[in-house]
């Protein structure tokens, strides 16, 4: 692991540990809506090279804290590597809001871009270093 990096803690998405608040976001054209309710305390910045290029910052949550509200049948999926997880963007604009996966319990979370919430100041946000790029 690269020096300085913790791991990610996935009790906090597993549990439900956490002061969850409703939110809306969705890509840049519009296209792709969603409302997710999540804890923005703790917000991770991975270094894999997805995330460095996209400058993506995730909070998780399981699959029932998410709702698609548009852009379903429009989402193009991109994956790499092992494959297991969907990095889903809007073809329009290009924006990945959000990727979908499968958290270490074994159930379905959703990993959010918490650069594509509505009125999220991302400067006043907590950043967990996770070392992606060492997996």
């Amino acid at each position: 692991m690269a020096r300085g990096l913790e791991p990610f803690d996935w009790r906090a998405v597993e549990t439900g540990m956490a002061e969850k608040k409703t939110y809306t976001g969705g890509c840049h054209c519009g296209e792709v809506r969603f409302e997710v309710t999540a804890d923005l305390s703790s917000v991770v910045s991975c270094n894999c090279s997805i995330c460095q290029k996209r400058g993506a910052l995730w909070v998780f949550v399981a699959l029932e804290s998410f709702a698609l509200r548009a852009g379903l049948e429009d989402l193009k999926d991109y994956q790499f590597g092992k494959k297991s997880f969907h990095h889903l963007f809007c073809p329009q604009c290009g924006v990945g809001a959000f990727s979908r996966g499968t958290a270490p319990n074994g159930g379905e979370m959703v990993a959010i871009n918490v650069r594509c919430l509505d009125d999220v100041d991302v400067a006043g946000l907590k950043l967990a270093p996770f070392d992606g790029r060492s997996l």
